[in-house]
């Protein structure tokens, strides 16, 4: 029997390689409230939780203003950090708010002054609006999500003084 796959669940995957070392990515991912000011799709962050640098728990909630015009608000947790001693890096989160789902960061260095960002997001849709839409807009919605990705992209380049390169997107249906 066939699965039938929910018109509001998403599986998205986002890669891109930076020419700079993992360690300046890293700095960047970790500073949310420095967002703004390189990912021109974040509008604002709201610390609402702070813990030590390294550690878990820090709760946050993002403005976005998506590439089709409409604004999101989303509280994400730190569920997980983890950085290792070769540069490689991940850090996981669940977030709430107008998108419901569970997002990772992977770091992976392929040199010292080479790595590729990965995140990986299984969201499910909160706005009735959205929700009642995804049927015939869920490939739309796809896009606007990868487009905001490649704008987050090029801005960490821009912001990181490096090139990026081999930008590519997955979309795998249902979470």
């Amino acid at each position: 029997m066939k699965r039938m796959l929910s018109p509001t669940r998403f599986v998205l995957i986002s890669r891109w390689r930076l020419h700079c070392p993992a360690s300046q990515v890293w700095a960047l991912l970790t500073q949310l409230e420095d967002w703004p000011r390189w990912w021109p799709h974040v509008r604002e962050v709201q610390i609402l939780r702070r813990v030590a640098p390294g550690k878990t728990g820090t709760h946050a909630r993002l403005g976005w203003q998506t590439a089709l015009g409409y604004q999101l608000t989303i509280e994400v947790l730190n569920t997980r950090t983890e950085r290792h001693p070769d540069g490689h890096g991940e850090i996981e989160g669940q977030s709430t708010g107008d998108l419901r789902g569970h997002g990772l960061w992977l770091i992976d260095p392929v040199s010292a002054q080479v790595v590729d960002v990965t995140y990986r997001y299984q969201v499910e849709l909160t706005r009735p609006w959205m929700r009642r839409l995804a049927p015939l807009l869920r490939g739309l919605f796809a896009w606007n999500h990868f487009t905001v990705m490649r704008a987050g992209a090029m801005g960490m380049a821009k912001r990181l003084h490096c090139k990026v390169s081999e930008i590519a997107n997955w979309h795998g249906g249902s979470a």
